[in-house]
């Protein structure tokens, strides 16, 4: 058993580890249709769990990221959940970009893999874009 605060799930470790500089991974709730050719991890068991928010800071404690894309839709419908994302993001100069939820689905489909969290709040989903380390 690993003896850091590291991702203990072993697909979405080697995942990360596999991540290059602008692979594509996905964040998503419980409703976001994954693409066939995206692999899943799928941490959901019930609705609601595990959140989202919790979800992401798992993968961004390990993640180099350089951008993120939502749903534009996300502004209206869960502005709770943006203004969690921009308390995470803002500070550390990632840069936001919002796009129409049908052009977010389609720009999924080149994601190397997409975590699904037990979310059932509307839009709370991220494309984040790896960054390097150097």
């Amino acid at each position: 058993m690993r003896r850091n605060g590291a991702t203990l799930n072993g697909q979405l470790s080697r995942i990360i580890s596999e991540t290059g500089h602008t692979d594509l991974i996905v964040v998503s709730d419980a409703g976001l249709p994954i693409p066939k050719n995206v692999e899943r991890v799928d941490l959901a068991y019930r609705p609601g769990a595990p959140g989202f928010l919790d979800v992401l800071d798992t993968v961004l404690g390990e993640l180099v990221v350089e951008r993120v894309t939502l749903a534009s839709e996300i502004a209206e419908t869960s502005p709770a959940v943006l203004a969690e994302l921009h308390g995470r993001f803002d500070p550390l100069g990632i840069p936001i970009e919002l796009m129409p939820h049908v052009d977010f689905k389609r720009l999924s489909l080149g994601a190397r893999a997409a975590v699904r969290s037990g979310e059932f709040t509307p839009y709370a989903n991220v494309i984040l874009h790896a960054g390097v380390a150097y």
